[in-house]
């Protein structure tokens, strides 16, 4: 019962700073100091990977009309053409991480995973996100939706994401910094952001699920799903706060935050 309560906190970590741009890795690394599953060291790689497949379901959930390039009208089938540009689009910003990320998944995991890393991290792209936002608040974006985007912006994107292979950084805050750098609005951002975490994090979940092995015991089971039913919950609450929140507002307070909590984190473990 005790490690149920404590995937649930995960999956409340997880659901929160995963669409926010705050790093769910880094708040996810950082917590296991403090919250320790009674499971193996294997699982909990795991798990704090595939835990995101319930936040994306988010997603999916929230965005699944904008997602979905088919429709069905006067009992004929209809192709959105604009959502297929959409996907497209979203596949050539992966391509950089993937290439990138899955044959050095092993050797960033073992060098980066830490929290030295994770806190210069947190604050060199909390001061990157102050500082931009101060820079572009006499610019008007160049791009205000995704159909607007062409594919040279969607690959620059997709270079800012692969940057998130280093924990701290935050998948979601370096590609909306990215974004937000080369002219595209906040708002617009955030969204491909979201489109582009759907392959990305079916892909790692995939890939950690291979490597763990399908061979769970009752109790792995039973945490690995209330982490990500709870991650999945907290994410749709996240996601419309998002959205809503930066209509009025920028990214600064975000950044402040990841300064703070970079210091704090970076302090108690040099001085634990």
């Amino acid at each position: 019962m005790l490690d149920i309560l404590k995937s649930i906190f995960l999956g409340i970590i997880e659901g929160i700073t995963e669409w926010l741009p705050i790093s769910s890795t880094g708040h996810l690394i950082i917590a296991d100091e403090f919250i320790k599953l009674n499971m193996s060291e294997d699982f909990m790689q795991m798990f704090n990977v595939v835990i995101q497949l319930g936040a994306i379901l988010a997603v999916v959930v929230i965005y699944f009309k904008q997602m979905w390039p088919f429709t069905l009208k006067k009992e004929e089938h209809y192709i959105k053409k604009d959502v297929f540009s959409m996907w497209f689009k979203v596949i050539v910003a992966i391509l950089p991480a993937a290439i990138i990320g899955i044959p050095l998944d092993d050797l960033f995991e073992e060098k980066f995973h830490n929290y030295i890393v994770v806190s210069l991290a947190l604050i060199v792209y909390g001061i990157a996100f102050i500082v931009i936002e101060k820079r572009n608040k006499q610019l008007k974006p160049k791009v205000e939706s995704i159909g607007e985007m062409t594919y040279k912006t969607a690959f620059l994107i997709g270079c800012f994401q692969a940057l998130s292979l280093i924990p701290g950084t935050s998948r979601s805050g370096s590609t909306i910094l990215g974004a937000i750098l080369i002219g595209v609005s906040r708002v617009t951002a955030a969204q491909f952001s979201f489109y582009m975490a759907v392959p990305v994090m079916f892909g790692a979940s995939f890939i950690k699920l291979l490597k763990f092995g399908l061979d769970f015991t009752s109790t792995e089971v039973i945490i690995l799903l209330v982490g990500m039913v709870t991650a999945f919950l907290v994410s749709v609450i996240a996601i419309k706060f998002l959205m809503n929140y930066i209509k009025k507002r920028d990214f600064t307070a975000f950044g402040y935050y990841r300064i703070v909590l970079g210091v704090i984190v970076l302090l108690y473990f040099v001085l634990k």
